[in-house]
C-alpha cells in the first residue's frame, strides 16, 4: 500500500497486555502510559483500572493533552477475578455486572471513547441458556453506557475451546449475537484480534467475513496452538517471530487486506487498531513493542 497507514487506521496499543505489570491496576503504570504517549507511532492506547485515584487522575489529564484516542479495556477485570457475565448463577452474574459498571465509570471519569469485555466460560450442555445470560447481561451493559454517555461498547471475541473458553466464540454464534444486540443498541458492535482467530480455528476469512458488519474495533497479535507443549501455547500473544507462532508479517497483510475489503479500514473514519503483544519471559517489552512495529510497516508496503 503506497498510502500512508494512518490514512486507514488509528494504530494503538494495548497497555496493559505490552506492561503486564500493570494489568491488575497498580504498578508503573504512569510512567509506561507516558512511553506510549510520547510514541508518535501510536494515535491510540487502550487502558485498564486505575486502583489509586490520583494517578488515574493524572493519567487523564496525561491523555487529554497527548491528542490521542483512548479506549478502556474490562476484560482484565473479568479475568483477573474469574468472574462470568453470562454464570448461570445469577447471583455470580450480578457480581460480574456490578463489577464492568464499575468499569464503565472509571471509564467515563477517565474519558474514554469506547468500552470492551469479553464474554465468560460456558459448558456445552447449557450452551443455550449461557448464551441468553450472555445477552440479558450486555443489554444491562449497553444501557448502562448510553445512559451516561456516548461510548462505544464492544465484546472481543475470543477462543472457545483452548485458553480463555469463552463463549463468543466461533463467528457463527458471534454473528447471531451481535445481531441481536444491535437491534437493541446500535453503539455495540464486535471486536476482532488475529492472533485469537487461530485459536478459534477460522481462517481469517472465516472469522471475519461472517461479522464484517458488526466489527468496530481490531487487535492484532500472534498466538501458538500447533501443540500444548509449546512454550507460548494459548492465549499468552508473543511478539512476532515467536518459534511456533501462527502470525507474522504475511498473516498480518492478509488481515489487512480482508479489513480494507469489508470497509472496516477506510479514509472517512479510520478505526483504531490497536497491537495486543506481550513480553514472554524476560522479554523486554519496549523491544516486544518495536517488534510489533516493524511487522505491521512491513506488512503494510506488502498489502
Amino acid at each position: 500500500m503506497n498510502e500512508p497507514l494512518y490514512k486507514y487506521m488509528r494504530v494503538g496499543l494495548v497497555h496493559f497486555m505490552a506492561y503486564p505489570t500493570t494489568i491488575k491496576g497498580e504498578g508503573p503504570i504512569l510512567e509506561t502510559i507516558k512511553k506510549v504517549a510520547l510514541d508518535h507511532y501510536f494515535t491510540a492506547v487502550e487502558i485498564t483500572t486505575i486502583k489509586d485515584n490520583a494517578e488515574r487522575q493524572k493519567v487523564k489529564q496525561m491523555l487529554e493533552t497527548s491528542h490521542m484516542s483512548y479506549t478502556y479495556g474490562a476484560q482484565p477485570r473479568l479475568l483477573t477475578t474469574g468472574l462470568n457475565i453470562n454464570d448461570l448463577n445469577e447471583e455470580g452474574r450480578q457480581r460480574a455486572l456490578a463489577n464492568l459498571k464499575e468499569g464503565i465509570d472509571e471509564a467515563y471519569e477517565i474519558g474514554a471513547s469506547a468500552f470492551a469485555f469479553l464474554s465468560g466460560k460456558y459448558e456445552e450442555a447449557t450452551k443455550e441458556e449461557s448464551f441468553q445470560a450472555l445477552v440479558k447481561s450486555t443489554k444491562e451493559i449497553c444501557t448502562y453506557v448510553k445512559g451516561k454517555g456516548n461510548m462505544r461498547v464492544s465484546l472481543e471475541v475470543f477462543d472457545y475451546d483452548v485458553d480463555k473458553k469463552s463463549l463468543i466464540g466461533p463467528a457463527s454464534l458471534a454473528l447471531r449475537y451481535a445481531k441481536e444486540i444491535r437491534e437493541e443498541h446500535e453503539h455495540f458492535g464486535l471486536m476482532v484480534d488475529l492472533s485469537h482467530i487461530p485459536l478459534i480455528h477460522e481462517t481469517i476469512e472465516e472469522s471475519l467475513l461472517p461479522v464484517k458488519d458488526y466489527i468496530i474495533h481490531a487487535h492484532i497479535g500472534n498466538c501458538v496452538v500447533k501443540s500444548a507443549d509449546m512454550p507460548g501455547y494459548g492465549d499468552v500473544h508473543p511478539r512476532f517471530g515467536f518459534p511456533g507462532g501462527e502470525n507474522d508479517v504475511e498473516q498480518v497483510v492478509d488481515y489487512l487486506r480482508v479489513l480494507l475489503q469489508i470497509g472496516f479500514l477506510n479514509d472517512k473514519k479510520p478505526p483504531i487498531v490497536s497491537f495486543e503483544i506481550k513480553p514472554f519471559g524476560d522479554e523486554d517489552p519496549d523491544v516486544v513493542i518495536a517488534n510489533a512495529k516493524r511487522t505491521l510497516n512491513e506488512a503494510w508496503a506488502r498489502v
